[in-house]
C-alpha cells in the first residue's frame, strides 16, 4: 500500500538568493556616490569611511528589524539620491561638523513626519513635476562625470564605460558593479605602477565620530533639502513600491525606525537612511520565490549581510582615496545614469508643469549658492512659485 505524501516545506532557496543579490547589488551599485558626496561636504577619507560604515551597518539593523516584526519583505537603504545631493551643495559654512548637524537635523525631521502625520501630508503635496525636477538638477553633475572623466582620463576611465555599456545590454542588474570591478582593477594597477603607499590602518574597521554644529545655511542649505530629496525620491516612491507589489507597509513606525536610523549614523558620518525604492522589489517581487509569506526572508537576509559588508566598509574608502584622476566620479556617474532619466521624464510628464519643473531644474544644475544656502533649496522655492504664480486665478480641479 502506497504511502500517502508527505507535504514539502517550500525552499528557502530563492528568497535567500534575493536577499544576498539586494544586499550585494545595492552596496557596489552606489557606495562610491555616498563617499563622494561625503567627502564634497568636508569629510576626511577616514570620516567618510565612517560614515559609509554607519549608514550600511544601520540599514542592515534597519531591515532586519523591520522584516522580522512586520514579517513583509521591507527593505531599508541609503539615500542614494541624498548623497548625490552632497555633491551638488559641497562644503557648507562650518565645515564637516556642520555638515554632520545637517545629517542630524534632517534625520529628526524624518522622524517628526512619522510622529506627525499633517507633516507627511504636507511633504506629499509637493508637485511630482518639482520635486523629480530638483532631484535631476541634483544628478545632473554626477551624470557629466564619465563625460568629463572620459577625456582627463581617457586610459582609466574608458574600460569602465566600456564595460558598464556591455553590461547594460547583457547583464543590467550587474552592469555598476561591473564597472566598478573595473574601475577597481584600474586603481590596483595605478597602485602598482605609481608605487602608492596604502595605510594598514585605514582598512581596520573604526567610527568617526563627531560633535555636530549648527548652522544656518548648513541646516537650510543641506539639512532641509536632504530632508526633502530623501522623503520625496525614497521614502514616498518606497511605499509606492511596495503598495503596487501588493504589500501594505505599516508607514509610521517604519518612517520613525529609518528617522531614528538618521539620527544615530549622523555623529559617525552617515548621511541618512530611508525606505528602499530602486532595490525593493528585489525581496519584495516575484524573484524573492513564489511563497509571498516567505520572502520576508529575503529581506532579513539582505539586512544580516549589509551589517556584514557594512563592516568591511573602511577597505572600500580605502580604495576610493588611492583612485586616479576621474575613475571613481566615472563610476558614480555611471550608477545614477538610470535615475537621472527617469527624474527627468517625470519631471516632465505633466504638461502643465513643464514651465516650473524647467525653472527647478535650472536652479539646481546652475549650482548657485545664496547667502551660503546651497542651489537646492533656492530651486525648490523657484519651482513652487512659479508654479503657484502660473496658477493664481484657475480654479483647481
Amino acid at each position: 500500500m502506497d504511502q500517502p505524501a508527505q507535504p514539502t516545506q517550500p525552499s528557502l532557496a530563492q528568497p535567500l538568493t534575493a536577499g544576498v543579490v539586494s544586499a550585494l547589488v545595492a552596496f557596489t551599485s552606489s557606495f562610491v556616490v555616498v563617499l563622494t558626496g561625503l567627502v564634497a561636504v568636508g569629510a576626511t577619507p577616514q570620516h567618510a569611511s565612517s560614515g559609509l560604515m554607519a549608514v550600511t551597518v544601520l540599514m542592515g539593523v534597519g531591515t532586519v528589524i523591520l522584516a522580522g516584526w512586520t514579517r513583509i519583505p521591507i527593505t531599508v537603504a541609503w539615500s542614494t539620491p541624498g548623497a548625490a545631493l552632497l555633491v551638488t551643495t559641497g562644503a557648507v559654512e562650518g565645515g564637516w561638523p556642520a555638515a554632520v548637524g545637517a545629517f542630524l537635523v534632517a534625520g529628526l525631521l524624518i522622524v517628526l513626519t512619522g510622529l506627525i502625520p499633517p507633516l507627511g501630508a504636507l511633504i506629499a503635496r509637493i508637485p511630482t513635476s518639482v520635486a523629480q525636477a530638483m532631484l535631476a538638477g541634483v544628478l545632473l553633475q554626477l551624470c557629466l562625470a564619465p563625460i568629463t572623466g572620459a577625456v582627463e582620463n581617457p586610459a582609466g576611465v574608458l574600460p569602465v564605460i566600456a564595460v558598464w555599456l556591455l553590461g547594460m545590454r547583457f547583464f543590467p542588474r550587474w552592469a555598476v558593479p561591473a564597472a566598478f570591478l573595473v574601475a577597481a582593477a584600474v586603481v590596483v594597477i595605478h597602485v602598482v605602477t605609481t608605487d602608492a603607499e596604502v595605510e594598514v590602518a585605514s582598512l581596520v574597521p573604526r567610527l568617526d565620530f563627531v560633535v555636530p554644529q549648527f548652522t544656518l545655511s548648513a541646516v537650510v542649505g543641506l539639512g532641509l533639502p536632504l530632508y526633502l530629496v530623501t522623503m520625496a525620491s525614497q521614502n514616498v516612491p518606497g511605499m509606492a513600491v511596495m503598495k503596487g507589489l501588493g504589500w501594505d507597509v505599516p508607514w509610521r513606525p517604519a518612517i520613525v525606525l529609518t528617522g531614528v536610523g538618521s539620527v544615530l549614523a549622523a555623529p559617525a558620518g552617515g548621511h541618512g537612511i530611508n525606505l528602499a525604492a530602486i532595490s525593493a522589489a528585489l525581496t519584495a517581487g516575484p524573484e524573492a520565490g513564489p511563497h509571498r509569506d516567505r520572502r520576508w526572508i529575503a529581506s532579513l537576509t539582505s539586512g544580516v549581510l549589509a551589517i556584514l559588508i557594512g563592516i568591511g566598509a573602511a577597505a572600500f574608502g580605502a580604495l576610493v582615496t588611492l583612485a586616479p584622476e576621474g575613475v571613481i566620479l566615472a563610476v558614480a556617474g555611471l550608477a545614477l545614469l538610470g535615475t537621472f532619466a527617469s527624474s527627468l521624464k517625470a519631471s516632465l510628464e505633466n504638461t502643465e508643469d513643464l514651465l516650473p519643473a524647467v525653472v527647478t531644474f535650472a536652479v539646481v544644475a546652475s549650482g548657485i549658492t545664496i547667502g551660503g544656502i546651497s542651489s537646492t533649496f533656492w530651486a525648490l522655492l523657484a519651482g513652487l512659485v512659479v508654479r503657484g504664480v502660473l496658477r493664481l486665478g484657475r480654479r483647481e480641479v
